[in-house]
C-alpha cells in the first residue's frame, strides 16, 4: 500500500527556507525514483527535484544550488530542502515515487513566499 503524506510546507518571508517532507507508512519496494514537483496557480504541474535509486539527483534549472533532495534510509521517507526561497517558489509541492508497477502522488503541502 502506497499512501504518500507530505508535510513541511507553510508561509515564510523571501530569502528564507523550509524542509518539506514525504512519507509512507512502510518501506516501499522496487522503488526507480523519488521525487518533487510543484504546480503554480494557472501553470502545469512541473519536475522540482528527483532521486534515482542509483544515486543520481536530477534538479530543475530554478531549484538548482538552492534546494537539495535527500532520502532516508527506511525506503518510505524522502525530503526537499528549500533554501533561499523566492516569491516565484510560491506552488503546492506535491511528492512522487516511480516503482516497478506504477507510480504515486502525495495530496500536496502548500509553500507561499511572501513578505
Amino acid at each position: 500500500q502506497v499512501q504518500l503524506v507530505e508535510s513541511g510546507g507553510g508561509l515564510v518571508q523571501p530569502g528564507e527556507s523550509l524542509r518539506l517532507s514525504c512519507a509512507n507508512s512502510g518501506a516501499i519496494p522496487s522503488i526507480v525514483s523519488m521525487g518533487w514537483y510543484r504546480q503554480a496557480p494557472g501553470k502545469e504541474r512541473e519536475l522540482v527535484a528527483t532521486f534515482s535509486v542509483s544515486g543520481t539527483r536530477n534538479y530543475a534549472d530554478s531549484a538548482k544550488g538552492r534546494f537539495t533532495i535527500s532520502r532516508g534510509n527506511d525506503n518510505k521517507t524522502w525530503y526537499l530542502q528549500m533554501n533561499s526561497l523566492k516569491p516565484e517558489d510560491t506552488a503546492v509541492y506535491y511528492c512522487n515515487v516511480i516503482t516497478s508497477w506504477g507510480g504515486y502522488w502525495g495530496q500536496g503541502t502548500q509553500v507561499t513566499v511572501s513578505s
